[in-house]
Protein backbone atom coordinates (compact mmCIF):
# COMPACT_ATOMS: atom_id res chain seq x y z
CA UNK A 1 0.00 0.00 0.00
CA UNK A 2 1.18 3.46 -0.77
CA UNK A 3 3.39 4.87 2.37
CA UNK A 4 2.80 8.88 2.07
CA UNK A 5 -0.11 10.72 0.41
CA UNK A 6 -0.19 14.69 -0.48
CA UNK A 7 -3.44 15.90 -0.70
CA UNK A 8 -3.92 18.63 -3.18
CA UNK A 9 -6.80 20.11 -1.17
CA UNK A 10 -8.18 22.03 1.89
CA UNK A 11 -10.76 22.01 4.12
CA UNK A 12 -13.44 19.03 4.78
CA UNK A 13 -12.27 17.04 1.59
CA UNK A 14 -9.17 17.43 3.36
CA UNK A 15 -10.22 16.41 6.64
CA UNK A 16 -12.26 13.35 4.98
CA UNK A 17 -9.36 11.78 2.97
CA UNK A 18 -7.14 12.31 5.97
CA UNK A 19 -9.10 10.27 8.33
CA UNK A 20 -9.15 7.30 5.33
CA UNK A 21 -5.37 7.23 5.30
CA UNK A 22 -5.09 7.12 9.17
CA UNK A 23 -7.42 4.35 9.02
CA UNK A 24 -5.31 2.19 6.37
CA UNK A 25 -1.67 2.83 8.14
CA UNK A 26 -1.00 5.98 5.59
CA UNK A 27 0.86 9.24 6.42
CA UNK A 28 -0.59 12.21 5.17
CA UNK A 29 0.88 15.36 3.80
CA UNK A 30 -1.83 18.73 3.67
CA UNK A 31 -0.69 21.85 1.63
CA UNK A 32 -2.09 24.59 2.40
CA UNK A 33 -2.26 29.15 1.59
CA UNK A 34 -1.35 31.31 4.69
CA UNK A 35 -5.07 32.22 4.55
CA UNK A 36 -5.44 28.42 6.04
CA UNK A 37 -2.63 28.53 8.31
CA UNK A 38 -5.19 27.48 11.07
CA UNK A 39 -7.65 25.28 8.88
CA UNK A 40 -8.59 21.70 10.62
CA UNK A 41 -6.94 20.17 8.10
CA UNK A 42 -3.88 21.36 8.52
CA UNK A 43 -3.96 20.07 12.24
CA UNK A 44 -4.54 16.80 11.64
CA UNK A 45 -2.37 15.93 9.21
CA UNK A 46 0.79 13.95 9.96
CA UNK A 47 3.10 16.99 8.17
CA UNK A 48 1.74 20.09 6.74
CA UNK A 49 3.22 22.55 4.17
CA UNK A 50 2.58 26.19 3.48
CA UNK A 51 2.25 26.82 -0.34
CA UNK A 52 2.39 30.62 -0.39
CA UNK A 53 0.93 33.79 0.50
CA UNK A 54 -2.00 33.47 -2.22
CA UNK A 55 -5.48 32.20 -0.97
CA UNK A 56 -5.49 30.19 -4.37
CA UNK A 57 -2.38 30.13 -6.79
CA UNK A 58 -0.31 27.35 -4.57
CA UNK A 59 -3.80 25.09 -4.60
CA UNK A 60 -3.87 25.89 -8.33
CA UNK A 61 -0.01 25.27 -9.01
CA UNK A 62 0.32 21.73 -10.87
CA UNK A 63 4.44 21.91 -10.84
CA UNK A 64 4.51 22.89 -7.22
CA UNK A 65 2.55 20.42 -5.87
CA UNK A 66 4.16 17.85 -7.42
CA UNK A 67 7.59 18.73 -6.37
CA UNK A 68 6.22 19.03 -3.20
CA UNK A 69 5.12 15.29 -3.37
CA UNK A 70 8.35 14.22 -4.68
CA UNK A 71 10.17 16.08 -1.62
CA UNK A 72 8.14 15.00 1.10
CA UNK A 73 8.54 11.38 -0.17
CA UNK A 74 4.88 10.75 -1.38
CA UNK A 75 3.93 8.33 -3.68
CA UNK A 76 0.55 9.41 -4.45
CA UNK A 77 -1.49 12.29 -4.14
CA UNK A 78 -5.28 12.54 -3.73
CA UNK A 79 -6.92 15.51 -5.54
CA UNK A 80 -10.51 15.93 -3.83
CA UNK A 81 -12.58 18.05 -5.38
CA UNK A 82 -12.55 20.88 -6.92
CA UNK A 83 -9.23 23.19 -7.70
CA UNK A 84 -7.23 20.59 -9.64
CA UNK A 85 -9.14 17.37 -9.56
CA UNK A 86 -10.41 17.50 -12.76
CA UNK A 87 -7.62 18.78 -14.46
CA UNK A 88 -5.31 16.09 -16.37
CA UNK A 89 -2.12 18.43 -16.58
CA UNK A 90 -2.27 16.92 -12.66
CA UNK A 91 -2.22 13.24 -13.39
CA UNK A 92 0.06 13.91 -16.20
CA UNK A 93 2.67 15.60 -14.07
CA UNK A 94 2.35 13.01 -11.28
CA UNK A 95 2.72 10.14 -13.53
CA UNK A 96 6.13 11.54 -15.04
CA UNK A 97 7.41 11.84 -12.01
CA UNK A 98 6.64 8.31 -10.62
CA UNK A 99 3.64 9.24 -8.43
CA UNK A 100 0.33 8.12 -8.44
CA UNK A 101 -3.02 10.14 -9.46
CA UNK A 102 -6.08 9.07 -6.88
CA UNK A 103 -8.38 9.23 -9.88
CA UNK A 104 -8.89 8.18 -13.40
CA UNK A 105 -6.28 8.62 -16.45
CA UNK A 106 -5.57 11.93 -17.54
CA UNK A 107 -7.06 10.79 -21.13
CA UNK A 108 -10.22 9.91 -19.85
CA UNK A 109 -10.32 12.92 -17.51
CA UNK A 110 -9.69 15.34 -20.37
CA UNK A 111 -12.61 13.52 -22.70
CA UNK A 112 -15.04 13.39 -19.75
CA UNK A 113 -14.45 17.03 -18.94
CA UNK A 114 -15.52 17.91 -22.75
CA UNK A 115 -19.04 18.47 -22.58
CA UNK A 116 -19.13 17.62 -26.42
CA UNK A 117 -16.61 14.78 -27.04
CA UNK A 118 -18.72 13.18 -23.70
CA UNK A 119 -22.13 13.58 -25.42
CA UNK A 120 -20.35 11.68 -28.59
CA UNK A 121 -19.05 8.49 -26.30
CA UNK A 122 -22.17 8.37 -24.56
CA UNK A 123 -23.80 8.53 -27.62
CA UNK A 124 -21.79 5.44 -29.41
CA UNK A 125 -22.14 3.32 -26.40
CA UNK A 126 -26.26 3.70 -26.56
CA UNK A 127 -26.91 5.97 -23.31
CA UNK A 128 -29.36 8.40 -23.72
CA UNK A 129 -28.61 11.72 -23.99
CA UNK A 130 -30.37 15.50 -24.26
CA UNK A 131 -30.90 16.82 -27.82
CA UNK A 132 -28.30 19.06 -28.39
CA UNK A 133 -26.16 20.99 -31.08
CA UNK A 134 -23.75 18.46 -32.81
CA UNK A 135 -20.44 19.55 -31.33
CA UNK A 136 -19.94 23.19 -30.28
CA UNK A 137 -21.11 25.93 -31.33
CA UNK A 138 -19.38 28.82 -33.18
CA UNK A 139 -20.87 31.73 -33.82
CA UNK A 140 -24.16 33.57 -32.08
CA UNK A 141 -25.90 32.93 -35.53
CA UNK A 142 -25.54 29.29 -35.60
CA UNK A 143 -26.70 29.08 -31.78
CA UNK A 144 -29.76 30.95 -33.22
CA UNK A 145 -30.52 28.31 -35.87
CA UNK A 146 -29.95 25.56 -33.58
CA UNK A 147 -32.14 26.76 -30.99
CA UNK A 148 -35.06 27.34 -33.66
CA UNK A 149 -34.49 23.79 -34.64
CA UNK A 150 -34.44 22.36 -31.09
CA UNK A 151 -37.47 24.54 -29.79
CA UNK A 152 -36.66 27.12 -26.91
CA UNK A 153 -36.66 26.46 -23.78
CA UNK A 154 -32.30 25.80 -24.64
CA UNK A 155 -29.66 25.50 -21.99
CA UNK A 156 -26.39 27.21 -23.07
CA UNK A 157 -23.50 25.47 -21.93
CA UNK A 158 -19.82 26.04 -21.89
CA UNK A 159 -18.34 22.52 -22.83
CA UNK A 160 -15.70 22.09 -19.61
CA UNK A 161 -17.97 23.52 -17.30
CA UNK A 162 -18.80 22.38 -14.17
CA UNK A 163 -19.85 23.07 -10.89
CA UNK A 164 -23.15 24.83 -12.10
CA UNK A 165 -21.18 27.61 -13.68
CA UNK A 166 -20.65 28.55 -17.25
CA UNK A 167 -24.89 27.85 -17.53
CA UNK A 168 -27.56 29.67 -18.96
CA UNK A 169 -31.26 28.93 -19.62
CA UNK A 170 -32.84 31.01 -22.49
CA UNK A 171 -36.02 31.05 -23.39
CA UNK A 172 -36.31 33.05 -26.60
CA UNK A 173 -33.64 34.30 -29.17
CA UNK A 174 -33.66 37.40 -27.01
CA UNK A 175 -32.60 35.92 -24.46
CA UNK A 176 -30.51 33.57 -26.19
CA UNK A 177 -28.26 36.87 -27.79
CA UNK A 178 -28.25 38.31 -24.50
CA UNK A 179 -27.08 35.10 -22.60
CA UNK A 180 -24.34 34.22 -25.39
CA UNK A 181 -21.42 36.51 -24.92
CA UNK A 182 -22.01 36.10 -20.88
CA UNK A 183 -21.38 32.11 -21.06
CA UNK A 184 -18.67 32.61 -23.19
CA UNK A 185 -17.05 35.19 -20.82
CA UNK A 186 -17.67 33.04 -17.78
CA UNK A 187 -16.23 29.83 -19.48
CA UNK A 188 -13.15 31.41 -20.53
CA UNK A 189 -12.55 32.98 -16.88
CA UNK A 190 -13.22 30.13 -15.03
CA UNK A 191 -12.15 26.87 -17.72
CA UNK A 192 -9.84 29.19 -19.82
CA UNK A 193 -11.90 27.84 -22.74
CA UNK A 194 -14.61 29.76 -24.63
CA UNK A 195 -16.42 26.43 -26.23
CA UNK A 196 -19.73 26.55 -25.71
CA UNK A 197 -22.70 24.28 -26.94
CA UNK A 198 -26.60 23.87 -26.92
CA UNK A 199 -29.01 21.24 -25.34
CA UNK A 200 -33.03 21.28 -25.08
CA UNK A 201 -33.65 22.37 -21.49
CA UNK A 202 -35.39 19.53 -19.74
CA UNK A 203 -38.31 21.76 -17.91
CA UNK A 204 -37.70 21.05 -14.13
CA UNK A 205 -36.34 17.81 -14.25
CA UNK A 206 -35.22 15.71 -11.68
CA UNK A 207 -31.37 15.30 -10.62
CA UNK A 208 -30.39 11.65 -10.58
CA UNK A 209 -26.76 10.85 -10.35
CA UNK A 210 -24.83 7.26 -10.11
CA UNK A 211 -21.96 6.47 -7.68
CA UNK A 212 -19.97 4.20 -10.11
CA UNK A 213 -16.24 2.26 -8.92
CA UNK A 214 -14.11 0.66 -11.35
CA UNK A 215 -10.60 -0.80 -10.61
CA UNK A 216 -7.50 -1.32 -13.09
CA UNK A 217 -8.73 -5.11 -13.83
CA UNK A 218 -11.79 -4.52 -15.97
CA UNK A 219 -14.60 -4.45 -12.94
CA UNK A 220 -17.19 -1.61 -12.97
CA UNK A 221 -19.79 -1.71 -10.20
CA UNK A 222 -22.62 0.67 -9.12
CA UNK A 223 -23.26 1.61 -5.78
CA UNK A 224 -26.78 3.19 -6.51
CA UNK A 225 -28.17 6.84 -7.32
CA UNK A 226 -28.07 9.58 -5.31
CA UNK A 227 -31.18 12.44 -5.95
CA UNK A 228 -29.45 16.01 -6.12
CA UNK A 229 -33.14 17.67 -7.30
CA UNK A 230 -32.72 20.32 -4.57
CA UNK A 231 -30.72 22.97 -5.93
CA UNK A 232 -30.36 26.79 -6.11
CA UNK A 233 -29.04 28.48 -9.47
CA UNK A 234 -27.30 24.71 -10.14
CA UNK A 235 -25.86 24.58 -6.99
CA UNK A 236 -26.64 21.68 -4.53
CA UNK A 237 -28.15 21.90 -1.28
CA UNK A 238 -29.79 18.73 -0.29
CA UNK A 239 -28.73 15.45 -1.53
CA UNK A 240 -31.01 12.14 -0.70
CA UNK A 241 -29.70 7.99 -1.08
CA UNK A 242 -31.38 6.56 -2.77
CA UNK A 243 -33.88 8.88 -4.34
CA UNK A 244 -37.39 8.73 -2.84
CA UNK A 245 -39.00 8.83 -6.85
CA UNK A 246 -37.38 5.82 -7.83
CA UNK A 247 -39.04 2.78 -7.86
CA UNK A 248 -36.86 -0.67 -8.15
CA UNK A 249 -36.71 -0.80 -11.95
CA UNK A 250 -35.79 2.59 -12.26
CA UNK A 251 -33.26 2.23 -10.19
CA UNK A 252 -31.52 -1.09 -11.74
CA UNK A 253 -31.96 0.74 -15.05
CA UNK A 254 -29.77 3.76 -14.31
CA UNK A 255 -27.36 1.93 -12.19
CA UNK A 256 -27.10 -0.06 -15.63
CA UNK A 257 -26.44 2.86 -17.46
CA UNK A 258 -23.94 4.48 -15.26
CA UNK A 259 -22.11 1.10 -16.10
CA UNK A 260 -22.10 0.86 -19.59
CA UNK A 261 -20.95 4.51 -19.70
CA UNK A 262 -18.22 4.34 -17.59
CA UNK A 263 -17.14 0.56 -19.29
CA UNK A 264 -17.24 2.49 -22.46
CA UNK A 265 -14.73 5.25 -21.64
CA UNK A 266 -12.40 3.23 -19.69
CA UNK A 267 -12.92 4.10 -16.51
CA UNK A 268 -10.82 3.78 -13.49
CA UNK A 269 -11.41 4.70 -9.95
CA UNK A 270 -14.60 6.39 -8.19
CA UNK A 271 -16.64 8.30 -10.69
CA UNK A 272 -20.45 10.22 -11.17
CA UNK A 273 -22.57 10.16 -14.05
CA UNK A 274 -25.26 12.54 -13.94
CA UNK A 275 -28.39 12.12 -15.49
CA UNK A 276 -31.62 14.35 -15.63
CA UNK A 277 -35.30 12.88 -15.55
CA UNK A 278 -37.96 14.67 -17.03
CA UNK A 279 -41.51 14.86 -16.36
CA UNK A 280 -42.33 10.84 -18.20
CA UNK A 281 -39.68 9.23 -16.53
CA UNK A 282 -37.21 9.51 -18.99
CA UNK A 283 -33.26 9.55 -18.48
CA UNK A 284 -30.45 11.37 -20.32
CA UNK A 285 -27.20 12.06 -19.76
CA UNK A 286 -26.02 14.72 -18.20
CA UNK A 287 -22.31 14.79 -17.46
CA UNK A 288 -19.25 12.34 -15.93
CA UNK A 289 -17.47 13.92 -12.70
CA UNK A 290 -14.04 12.48 -12.83
CA UNK A 291 -13.69 12.66 -8.77
CA UNK A 292 -15.11 12.26 -5.86
CA UNK A 293 -18.22 14.06 -5.00
CA UNK A 294 -19.12 16.36 -1.99
CA UNK A 295 -22.33 14.01 -1.48
CA UNK A 296 -20.16 10.96 -1.91
CA UNK A 297 -20.79 10.52 1.73
CA UNK A 298 -24.52 9.50 1.79
CA UNK A 299 -23.81 6.72 -0.51
CA UNK A 300 -21.70 5.43 1.91
CA UNK A 301 -24.11 5.99 4.71
CA UNK A 302 -26.48 3.77 2.60
CA UNK A 303 -23.88 1.23 1.16
CA UNK A 304 -21.43 0.56 4.02
CA UNK A 305 -18.80 1.24 1.72
CA UNK A 306 -15.92 3.77 1.83
CA UNK A 307 -15.42 5.10 -1.51
CA UNK A 308 -12.23 7.20 -0.26
CA UNK A 309 -10.98 3.86 0.32
CA UNK A 310 -11.81 2.53 -2.40
CA UNK A 311 -9.75 5.01 -4.46
CA UNK A 312 -6.92 4.64 -2.69
CA UNK A 313 -7.33 0.80 -3.07
CA UNK A 314 -7.98 1.27 -6.48
CA UNK A 315 -5.26 3.68 -7.41
CA UNK A 316 -2.71 1.24 -6.28
CA UNK A 317 -3.86 -1.34 -8.56
CA UNK A 318 -5.88 -3.53 -5.77
CA UNK A 319 -8.99 -5.02 -7.44
CA UNK A 320 -12.81 -4.37 -6.38
CA UNK A 321 -13.49 -6.20 -2.77
CA UNK A 322 -17.08 -5.82 -3.94
CA UNK A 323 -18.84 -7.76 -6.78
CA UNK A 324 -22.62 -5.74 -8.01
CA UNK A 325 -24.49 -8.54 -6.30
CA UNK A 326 -23.08 -7.76 -3.11
CA UNK A 327 -23.71 -4.23 -2.74
CA UNK A 328 -27.11 -3.39 -0.91
CA UNK A 329 -29.35 -0.54 0.40
CA UNK A 330 -30.22 -0.10 3.42
CA UNK A 331 -32.62 2.87 4.99
CA UNK A 332 -32.66 6.64 3.31
CA UNK A 333 -29.43 9.08 4.00
CA UNK A 334 -29.51 12.74 2.96
CA UNK A 335 -27.12 15.25 3.34
CA UNK A 336 -27.56 18.99 4.20
CA UNK A 337 -24.65 21.69 3.17
CA UNK A 338 -24.27 24.46 5.67
CA UNK A 339 -23.44 27.44 4.20
CA UNK A 340 -22.23 30.78 5.60
CA UNK A 341 -25.13 32.83 3.39
CA UNK A 342 -27.49 35.23 4.59
CA UNK A 343 -30.73 33.63 2.97
CA UNK A 344 -32.73 36.85 3.79
CA UNK A 345 -30.12 38.76 1.92
CA UNK A 346 -30.02 36.29 -1.58
CA UNK A 347 -27.92 34.12 0.02
CA UNK A 348 -24.32 36.96 0.52
CA UNK A 349 -21.76 35.04 1.73
CA UNK A 350 -21.22 35.72 5.56
CA UNK A 351 -17.50 35.34 6.77
CA UNK A 352 -16.01 36.34 10.22
CA UNK A 353 -15.38 34.58 13.14
CA UNK A 354 -17.36 31.55 14.50
CA UNK A 355 -17.36 31.93 18.43
CA UNK A 356 -19.29 29.07 19.11
CA UNK A 357 -19.29 25.71 17.29
CA UNK A 358 -22.07 22.86 18.32
CA UNK A 359 -21.95 19.96 16.00
CA UNK A 360 -24.89 17.74 16.16
CA UNK A 361 -25.23 13.86 17.12
CA UNK A 362 -26.86 11.05 18.27
CA UNK A 363 -27.72 7.24 16.16
CA UNK A 364 -27.79 8.27 12.46
CA UNK A 365 -26.03 11.45 12.37
CA UNK A 366 -22.48 12.27 10.72
CA UNK A 367 -20.77 15.72 10.29
CA UNK A 368 -18.00 16.22 7.98
CA UNK A 369 -16.16 19.72 8.48
CA UNK A 370 -13.42 21.74 9.34
CA UNK A 371 -14.76 24.35 11.40
CA UNK A 372 -14.32 24.70 15.03
CA UNK A 373 -14.90 27.17 17.77
CA UNK A 374 -12.80 30.02 17.23
CA UNK A 375 -12.05 29.52 13.62
CA UNK A 376 -12.18 32.41 11.02
CA UNK A 377 -14.15 31.53 7.83
CA UNK A 378 -11.87 33.12 5.09
CA UNK A 379 -13.52 35.38 2.33
CA UNK A 380 -11.60 33.58 -0.95
CA UNK A 381 -13.11 30.08 -0.94
CA UNK A 382 -16.65 28.42 -1.50
CA UNK A 383 -19.06 28.89 1.39
CA UNK A 384 -19.44 25.73 2.96
CA UNK A 385 -19.29 25.37 6.17
CA UNK A 386 -20.18 21.84 7.19
CA UNK A 387 -22.08 18.90 5.86
CA UNK A 388 -24.71 17.26 8.05
CA UNK A 389 -25.67 13.70 6.82
CA UNK A 390 -28.83 11.95 8.86
CA UNK A 391 -29.76 8.05 8.19
CA UNK A 392 -32.49 6.29 8.99
CA UNK A 393 -34.84 3.52 8.18
CA UNK A 394 -37.56 4.93 6.23
CA UNK A 395 -38.01 8.37 4.47
CA UNK A 396 -40.10 10.07 7.02
CA UNK A 397 -37.94 9.26 9.61
CA UNK A 398 -34.72 10.77 8.01
CA UNK A 399 -36.40 13.48 7.37
CA UNK A 400 -37.46 13.71 11.50
CA UNK A 401 -33.53 12.99 11.97
CA UNK A 402 -32.94 15.52 9.50
CA UNK A 403 -34.88 18.29 11.21
CA UNK A 404 -33.91 17.12 15.01
CA UNK A 405 -29.81 17.37 13.64
CA UNK A 406 -30.35 21.32 12.39
CA UNK A 407 -32.15 22.02 15.74
CA UNK A 408 -29.63 20.32 17.17
CA UNK A 409 -26.33 22.10 15.63
CA UNK A 410 -25.15 25.47 16.30
CA UNK A 411 -23.27 28.16 14.45
CA UNK A 412 -22.57 31.50 16.19
CA UNK A 413 -20.34 34.50 15.13
CA UNK A 414 -21.93 34.14 11.28
CA UNK A 415 -24.68 33.57 9.57
CA UNK A 416 -26.23 30.07 7.93
CA UNK A 417 -28.45 28.45 6.28
CA UNK A 418 -29.97 26.24 8.62
CA UNK A 419 -33.17 28.04 9.31
CA UNK A 420 -33.82 27.48 5.65
CA UNK A 421 -32.97 24.07 5.74
CA UNK A 422 -35.68 23.56 8.65
CA UNK A 423 -38.16 24.76 5.99
CA UNK A 424 -37.47 22.71 3.46
CA UNK A 425 -37.57 19.40 5.25
CA UNK A 426 -40.60 21.46 6.88
CA UNK A 427 -42.62 21.67 3.53
CA UNK A 428 -44.84 18.91 2.50
CA UNK A 429 -43.95 19.14 -1.20
CA UNK A 430 -40.59 17.60 -0.07
CA UNK A 431 -42.08 15.48 2.62
CA UNK A 432 -44.19 13.68 -0.10
CA UNK A 433 -40.86 13.11 -2.05
CA UNK A 434 -42.28 14.88 -5.04
CA UNK A 435 -39.70 17.53 -6.33
CA UNK A 436 -37.74 18.55 -9.18
CA UNK A 437 -34.77 21.13 -9.98
CA UNK A 438 -37.19 23.96 -9.64
CA UNK A 439 -38.26 23.42 -6.14
CA UNK A 440 -36.45 26.18 -4.68
CA UNK A 441 -37.25 28.76 -7.16
CA UNK A 442 -41.00 27.80 -6.43
CA UNK A 443 -40.95 28.54 -2.80
CA UNK A 444 -39.60 31.81 -1.95
CA UNK A 445 -41.38 31.74 0.80
CA UNK A 446 -39.71 29.14 2.32
CA UNK A 447 -36.95 32.14 2.41
CA UNK A 448 -39.11 34.65 4.52
CA UNK A 449 -39.94 31.87 6.83
CA UNK A 450 -36.92 30.81 7.80
CA UNK A 451 -36.15 34.64 8.89
CA UNK A 452 -39.11 34.84 10.58
CA UNK A 453 -37.96 31.89 12.53
CA UNK A 454 -34.82 32.85 13.08
CA UNK A 455 -36.17 36.41 14.56
CA UNK A 456 -38.20 34.15 17.18
CA UNK A 457 -35.38 32.09 17.90
CA UNK A 458 -32.73 35.11 19.07
CA UNK A 459 -36.23 36.46 20.70
CA UNK A 460 -36.23 33.20 22.55
CA UNK A 461 -32.41 33.72 23.17
CA UNK A 462 -32.36 37.06 24.21
CA UNK A 463 -35.24 36.69 26.87
CA UNK A 464 -33.06 33.25 28.12
CA UNK A 465 -29.94 36.05 28.47
CA UNK A 466 -31.91 38.23 30.45
CA UNK A 467 -33.99 36.57 32.76
CA UNK A 468 -30.15 34.73 33.58
CA UNK A 469 -28.67 38.44 34.01
CA UNK A 470 -31.82 38.86 36.08
CA UNK A 471 -31.46 36.13 38.44
CA UNK A 472 -27.79 37.03 39.37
Amino acid sequence: MFRKILIANRGEIAVRIIRACTEMGIRSVAIYSEADRYSLHVKKADEAYCIGADPLAGYLNVYQIVNLAMATGCDAIHPGYGFLSENPMLAEAAAKRGISFIGPSPEVISRMGDKTEARYAMQDAGVPVTPGSDGNVHSEEEALVIAEELGYPVMLKATSGGGGRGIRRCDSAAELKRNYERVISEATKAFGRADVFLEKCVVKPRHIEVQVLADHHGNVIHLFERDCSIQRRNQKLVEIAPSPQLGDAQRQYIGGLAVIAAKAVGYTNAGTVEFLMDDQDRFYFMEMNTRVQVEHTITETITGVDIVEEQIRIAYGLELRFQQDQIRIRGYAMQLRINAEDPKNNFLPSFGRISRYYAPGGPGVRVDTAIYTGYTIPPYYDSMLAKVIVWALDWDDVVRRGKRALRDMGVFGVRTTIPYYLEILNSEEFRNGKFNTGFVEAHPELIEYSCKRRREDLAVVLAAAVAAHAGL
